[in-house]
């Protein structure tokens, strides 16, 4: 198999992403799981940037690396400052990596317009920057910034800017499609000259501005790249940069090439969402191959055909990837789906028991009241383990009283009051929150975790409301849609009501109720 070696840059890429911000904790929890992975390169960053970035560097040096080299991140030398001199440069000597990426212009525009300097002293910036760093033993990754856009405008020099790197004694010659407008057939066409006329390794770096950076490092590698820059799961600045949950699998398992260790693809799934965790970012439910519903069906007849025979709709098992196939429940789905759903944790039920037809009977009049289980299957497994006797609550409510007040004081303005009881033992507690539904939320946990401390894990990590009758204006039933996570399992839950506080007792109700019993499965195992 074909050697291509991933380079991770999540800690500076994914780190420009808006909403993204790592500690030093995140990074270093990051690090481990790419070097268990098998992640040849993981760019850390630029040492001269921050204090965190510096704190960072001293303790990555700490830790027993196995597979990946960390990669310290800057900028050639400045224009008319000698890399002696330079700060930047001296900063990222500091940062005692095995390797550095010096990123520069290979665009004739951005020299002139950007950097407001000669053509010939941006070549010699990129030459004496790589000359230095490799007198000081280190791996050079020289990234071309800009490399296609300036190639398209003047083949010539961006070649020579590749050739400046080449002479300092580069190790790899990193193409970037900067801008991210470039397409598949240009990289290919371009990829393959260079490959042809450098003997270094050539990398490519590809941002997602028009949605084709996974394809456009595809085609790198088809016209000879063996090193791919990204990010797990594609988080960059602006659209994202290529996405490395969709690169690898294409290259290892569709086209045969190494890229991670053989054993970590069938974790991929689980990698994906633990770094989704870390970055505190919604998981992308439709990813490839690692999405919630990268295997999911919904339509009886797609159902039926995966019953019979998965690659009729299935382009990998998604074991795989470590992923699961799922059988979307809702109205349009026959009773094929719903056995599959059934038997996810009843396997003596078949599709003619009656179970079956009470069940599917159900699921259609709680769909006309509003309900929608295709993105609900924790409220649905609910109703279906108490049609089969296999359900037990585990508190039942008193009461609860929500008052709301304005002006807020400290940023709280709601607060809730509840009484439970759990196999006869009563708690009434109180809490504040921001918002009805939050307050509401805190008093229910509180309440419950002196019977139950594992809730202490969940954490709600997504909230949607959906107005299902909107010519009833604020009369209107609304849907609500709760989604949970206690950093293993993601779920979500469902309440439909006219009263909002309604709905979102009972989708926060059952998404309880789905941990509980999911813990005792668990244990019980």
């Amino acid at each position: 198999m074909k050697r291509i070696y991933i380079y991770d840059s999540i800690l500076r890429d994914g780190a420009q992403a808006q909403g993204i911000s790592f500690s030093v904790e995140d990074k270093l929890k990051i690090v481990k799981k790419l070097d268990s992975m098998g992640v040849s390169y993981i760019e850390a960053g630029n040492p001269g940037s921050n204090p965190k970035d510096l704190e960072f560097f001293e303790r990555v040096k700490k830790l027993d690396l196995k597979h990946s080299k960390i990669v310290a991140f800057g900028s050639t030398r400045r224009v008319n400052v000698s890399v002696e001199e330079d700060a930047n440069v001296q900063s990222l000597l500091r940062a005692d990596t095995p390797a550095v990426a010096i990123f520069g212009k290979s665009w004739g525009f951005q020299v002139k317009e950007i950097l407001r300097t000669t053509l010939e002293e941006n070549l010699n910036m990129i030459r004496d920057t790589v000359v230095f760093f490799k007198s000081k033993n280190k791996e050079v990754i020289f990234d071309a910034e800009h490399f296609f856009d300036g190639y398209k405008e003047d083949p010539e020099y961006a070649m020579k800017a590749l050739k400046a790197a080449s002479e300092g004694g580069a190790d790899c010659l990193c193409l970037c499609d900067t801008n991210g407008g470039t397409f598949p057939d240009e990289i290919y066409e371009i990829t393959s000259r260079v490959v042809k006329e450098f003997k270094e390794d050539i990398g490519i770096h590809c941002h997602n501005d028009t949605g084709m950076a996974v394809a456009n490092s595809i085609m790198a590698v088809k016209a000879g790249a063996v090193q791919v820059q990204g990010t797990m799961n594609g988080y960059g600045e602006r659209t994202g940069n290529a996405n490395l949950t969709t690169i690898i699998p294409n290259l290892q398992l569709k086209l045969g090439y190494s890229c991670i260790l053989e054993e970590s693809i069938s974790e991929f799934t689980t990698i994906s969402r633990y770094i989704s965790e870390i970055a505190n970012v919604l998981h992308d439910d439709r990813a490839p191959y690692v999405g919630n519903y990268a295997f999911a069906h919904k339509a009886g007849m797609h159902a039926d055909a995966v019953n019979k025979n998965p690659s009729a709709y299935e382009h990998i098992a998604p074991e795989a990837v470590g992923n699961t196939r799922m059988f979307l429940i809702s109205e349009v789905a026959g009773r094929g789906a719903l056995l599959n759903f059934i038997n996810t944790f009843d396997k003596t039920i078949t599709k003619d028991s009656p179970y079956t037809r009470e069940i599917l009977e159900k699921v259609k009049e709680m769909e006309f009241k509003g309900y929608q289980y295709e993105g609900a299957e924790g409220s649905l497994e609910l109703i279906i383990r108490k049609i089969l006797g296999k359900y037990k609550s585990h508190f039942e409510l008193g009461e609860f009283k929500v008052l709301v007040s304005e002006p807020p004081i400290s940023s709280a303005n709601s607060s809730a009051i509840i009484k439970i009881s759990v196999d006869g033992q009563e708690e009434m507690t109180a809490a504040e929150g921001n918002g009805p539904v939050n307050a509401l939320d805190n008093a229910l946990r509180k309440a419950l975790k002196r019977f139950y401390p594992q809730i202490k894990d969940m954490k709600l990590t997504d909230y949607k409301v959906r107005v299902l009758d909107s010519d009833s204006a604020t009369a209107a039933k609304v849907r609500v849609l709760i989604e949970s996570t206690d950093g293993k399992d993601v779920w979500t839950t469902i309440g439909v009501s006219a009263d909002i506080i309604e709905a979102s007792w009972l989708a926060l109700v059952d998404s309880i109720e789905y941990k509980l019993i999911r813990d005792e499965l668990g244990q019980s195992e």
